[in-house]
């Protein structure tokens, strides 16, 4: 029996230590795991790795855990990526769009700001050749009105002179000279 033991033993033995060997080799990973665990979901504090030495089908049944839990915190760590993601890139649209709304108000501000001097100018140009137009109603109307009193004077100078020349001149009334036959002879 001490020879069958023997060997048991030793199999024993060099399985422990490669249990030994391999939980190391899983705490390690279960730290490397709660380290990153701990780097993603930084403040969660209902995660706490154990501390207290367990049985090699608890440690297993822990690691088994702990990939689950890992696997779900990678699962909401990916949605959460995604919806940044999504929401990244509406924010990068809103700001796009308040950029152009910021531009476009910018830009209203300031032709309402114009509006005044744009209105001055076009009723400017549109006043010019009214301006004109009524600079050359007035010329011609004081011309008109210089004609009007230059053939007003000379009507009124004419009718002056027509109604003095009836006036003016004497009316002679013809008679006849009365030569005598006597008187001619006398001459000769």
């Amino acid at each position: 029996m001490i020879t069958s033991d023997t060997p048991n033993i030793q199999e024993l033995s060099s399985e422990i230590s490669q249990l030994r060997q391999e939980l190391q080799l899983r705490d390690q990973l279960v730290q490397q795991l709660s380290q990153e665990l701990f780097r993603l979901v930084k403040g969660n504090t209902s995660f706490t790795p154990p501390t207290t030495k367990v049985e090699p089908e608890l440690n297993l049944s822990l690691l088994q855990e702990l990939r689950d839990q890992l696997q779900a915190v990678e699962e909401q760590v990916a949605f959460y990526q995604e919806e940044i993601s999504h929401r990244d890139t509406e924010i990068y649209q809103l700001r796009q769009s308040v950029q152009e709304l910021t531009d476009r108000s910018r830009m209203l501000e300031q032709v309402v700001q114009e509006l005044p001097q744009i209105y001055r100018r076009k009723f400017e140009e549109r006043m010019a050749p009214v301006r004109d137009k009524v600079a050359t109603l007035q010329r011609e109307n004081r011309q008109l009105q210089a004609e009007l009193q230059s053939v007003s004077y000379r009507l009124a100078l004419k009718n002056r002179y027509s109604n003095h020349s009836a006036i003016d001149l004497p009316n002679f009334t013809r008679s006849e000279p009365k030569i005598s036959v006597t008187d001619d002879l006398s001459t000769v």
